[in-house]
């Protein structure tokens, strides 16, 4: 099932508490794109291209993956938001 990135399926639980489990969600699918995008930027050899690479790129480089991450994630993703909120959805939902 695709959800669009508009926002969380329907549930029983109050809208605020919805979209707070939804948008964590949606960070936890950031989350793991970063990490699976993070050995393909590994590979790249900034050195080598016009503007050289060195020790800032170094250092930024983890925080730009992550925000590509957060950026996949927030228009559409890989669809692993919806089953990760249908399973907080159920967790939260057993505790009332």
């Amino acid at each position: 099932m695709i959800v669009p990135p508009a926002g969380p399926p329907p549930s029983d639980l109050p809208p605020a508490q919805a979209a707070k489990l939804w948008h964590a969600a949606k960070a936890f699918e950031g989350m793991a794109l970063g990490a699976l995008l993070a050995p393909m930027f590994k590979t790249l050899h900034g050195a080598h291209g016009m503007f050289g690479g060195g020790n800032g790129e170094k250092i930024w480089q983890p925080m730009l993956v992550q925000e590509i991450g957060k950026e996949l994630a927030a228009h559409g993703g890989l669809g692993l938001a919806a089953p990760v909120f249908r399973a907080m959805l159920a967790e939260q939902e057993a505790k009332r």
